[in-house]
């Protein structure tokens, strides 16, 4: 379905990608994308997405490359130790994410220098594949109102739902038939502009990050509670105070900027 051709050079990597990845989204998914004309056509910008499978990424990557944009992620660095997927990640514009290491100030800057150079940088706020037990979106972490709040730059906020029956959360086994509906639905940006001011100033700088951290994150959700058609809880589920994943396992905590 796409909308919009191209307008960006692909690369090898993403010429070798997608006549293999895109045929096996269409074989195992029925797309249902609404609101994708507020994806920017040009220019750079932040996407954010609630995060409930594993597959998401692929799905986001559709989403926008059936509306002419290539997407840039923060990936997670233990991706990059195999030479091979490092090299073939690196071709396709991917940035390498060391958690809980000062490498991670290096992916920050590598975001926002991407976001300036006209890309599109899609983070998963969460941070990981929500934990909450009915897969609502969780608190989110502030990588994304800091490259939005350093750039400038549009937040485009994107609620979906469908994935996690292809792939169920924290598993490894997909269920391909049959076809799993996805929807995403793209919103509006989110209003930042009274922040950046804010984002200058040494002793108010942290607020407004987690101002805007907690604006994106009452956007995706509001899009999530429209696409399921039912209302999220009041209060996000918080890591910080413990928890697992939503089938009960414990895994280990995956963040990202």
């Amino acid at each position: 379905m796409t909308v919009r051709k191209l307008q960006q050079p692909r690369g090898w990597a993403f010429s070798c990608a997608v006549p293999i990845v895109k045929p096996l989204l269409l074989a195992t998914t029925r797309r249902d994308w609404r609101g994708g004309e507020r994806i920017p056509a040009t220019g750079g910008f932040v996407l954010v997405l609630n995060h409930v499978s594993h597959v998401d990424p692929l799905l986001a990557a559709h989403l926008l490359y059936d509306h002419g944009r290539l997407p840039r992620y923060l990936a997670k660095s233990g991706l990059f130790r195999n030479r091979l997927l490092a090299f073939f990640l690196r071709a396709a514009g991917q940035i390498p994410v060391h958690r809980a290491t000062t490498s991670a100030v290096g992916a920050y800057d590598a975001a926002v220098e991407a976001v300036r150079r006209g890309e599109c940088v899609v983070v998963y706020p969460e941070g990981t594949i929500t934990r909450d037990p009915d897969l609502w979106p969780m608190r989110g972490k502030t990588g994304a109102a800091r490259i939005a709040l350093a750039t400038g730059c549009p937040v485009v906020p994107v609620g979906q739902w469908g994935a996690q029956e292809l792939l169920a959360p924290y598993t490894k086994v997909p269920h391909l038939v049959p076809r799993k509906k996805v929807t995403m639905l793209v919103g509006d940006p989110v209003d930042l502009a009274d922040l950046s001011g804010q984002h200058d100033e040494q002793g108010t700088r942290a607020v407004a990050v987690q101002r805007a951290t907690d604006r994106i994150m009452a956007a995706i959700t509001t899009l999530v509670e429209q696409v399921r058609g039912q209302q999220a809880p009041a209060e996000r589920f918080d890591m910080r105070r413990g928890g697992t994943p939503a089938d009960g396992h414990p895994q280990d905590r995956k963040d990202t900027a």
